[in-house]
């Protein structure tokens, strides 16, 4: 599992607006698209989807065709999750791409039927939203790297238990300082508490980001 994010210096993943803050440059991007081509599945939470509207593809057509030339689907598989079971048919996730599965619990299952009418497959994870159970069906379907492009709630989630491989952070020369705007990570009781020390794989500058990726489960004190 692969956490992917683009921050500002101070930690944000958007600023308090309306629109969109576009934290990342063109190199980066195409950075990203290039994991994602490497990627089974693309996982966003439901307020990702909700407040971006994002299509969420492999936009390389020499990516996709190397995809198919490896025996892959031409898009890995888009994944969404969701409690409220608040998903609108129209946002542009569900008619781009290849297949698409929404994770839910029970009470919501019939929810989100009722709202994509067969847009994508819906599994439910019991009662209660439970991670393991969505890492478990996405292995049934083949999937074995899954890369997580957020938002912050999904982010702190998968680090706080400690399910995340690696993270990627694309740390762009902004400034947001506004308190409502959302953030990379919240507050949470992470692994080995506020000394653990992540492992760090790479720092490498593209254009005027900086890229930083961190192993979260080789922590030492």
């Amino acid at each position: 599992m692969l956490l992917s994010a683009a921050t500002s210096v101070d930690g944000y993943l958007d600023d308090a607006s309306d629109t969109r803050l576009l934290l990342s440059n063109p190199e980066d991007f195409d950075r990203v698209d290039q994991v994602r081509a490497e990627s089974d599945a693309i996982l966003i939470g439901a307020t990702t989807m909700r407040k971006d509207n994002p299509r969420l593809l492999v936009n390389s057509e020499a990516r996709r065709a190397q995809r198919i030339a490896d025996g892959k689907p031409e898009y890995p598989l888009k994944v969404t999750v969701t409690r409220t079971g608040d998903l609108d048919a129209d946002l542009k996730f569900w008619h781009h791409g290849g297949e698409k599965v929404v994770f839910t619990v029970d009470s919501a299952v019939e929810k989100v039927r009722a709202n994509l009418g067969g847009l994508a497959d819906v599994v439910s994870t019991g009662p209660e939203f439970d991670w393991d159970q969505v890492l478990e069906e996405l292995g049934r379907r083949g999937v074995g790297r899954l890369m997580v492009e957020g938002g912050g709630t999904i982010h702190t989630q998968l680090v706080a238990q400690n399910l995340a491989d690696e993270i990627h952070l694309a740390v762009a020369p902004l400034l947001v300082g506004q308190p409502d705007a959302p953030r990379f990570l919240g507050t949470a009781e992470y692994p080995g508490g506020s000394n653990a020390r992540m492992r760090l794989l790479e720092a490498r500058p593209i254009g005027d980001v900086v890229l930083l990726r961190y192993a979260p489960k080789d922590r030492s004190a």
